[in-house]
């Protein structure tokens, strides 16, 4: 085995769809679990320590469910990447919309202003036991969302299941983003170059 092209197992400890394509337009082959926790319990005053907290439960939640190969020896460690993302807007995290009307008040607070997502990124290597994980975040800025492409998101019901309702990759949303201040796949829930760093930390 070539010590340049590292063997390891990939989890991906996340059911986002999103972050599936992403960790796979960056070449890896990965397995997914999705942590069962009730993310309402944990709570940190700055939405940097809550992203890493949640990627830190996440992973604790999934890992005694992994099943390590025997012979520890000689066999490829599993890397599980776990994640978490808030949307933040004036100083306030804000979490998945409860409602419809909490929704549309979410897109009305963007237009023509600013929010930022904070996306934490958490590698354990299941095998050392080591695990590193860090923060990102960006700012995105808006035009004035209309009332009517408001109303379609909310019809469709996607945003409903976004942090903050917030979809800057939907085809109705994006002419209405003025700038984007950091890497859009961190906006989409997993930041690509901090992934890279820490899978090779971890290792």
């Amino acid at each position: 085995m070539e010590a340049s092209a590292p063997q390891f197992k990939l989890i991906l400890g996340s059911s986002s769809t999103a972050r599936k394509k992403i960790l796979g337009d960056m070449g890896y082959e990965f397995t997914t679990m999705s942590a069962d926790i009730d993310e309402k319990a944990i709570r940190k005053e700055k939405p940097e320590d809550l992203v890493m907290a949640l990627a830190e439960a996440k992973a604790d939640a999934i890992i005694p469910r992994v099943s390590i190969g025997e012979s520890e020896g000689d066999a490829e460690p599993t890397l599980l990447i776990t994640c978490d993302q808030v949307v933040v807007y004036e100083g306030v995290v804000r979490e998945k919309p409860s409602s419809e009307a909490e929704a549309r008040q979410f897109m009305k607070d963007y237009a023509n202003g600013h929010a930022a997502t904070v996306s934490s990124v958490l590698v354990t290597n299941l095998a050392t036991g080591s695990r590193r994980g860090e923060w990102d975040k960006v700012e995105i800025y808006f035009h004035d969302i209309p009332d009517q492409v408001i109303d379609k998101l909310i019809e469709e019901g996607i945003v409903l299941y976004a942090a903050g309702g917030l979809i800057i990759e939907h085809p109705l949303v994006l002419p209405y983003i003025k700038e984007v201040v950091g890497s859009t796949d961190s906006v989409m829930g997993l930041p690509k170059a901090l992934t890279e760093r820490l899978i090779k930390e971890v290792l």
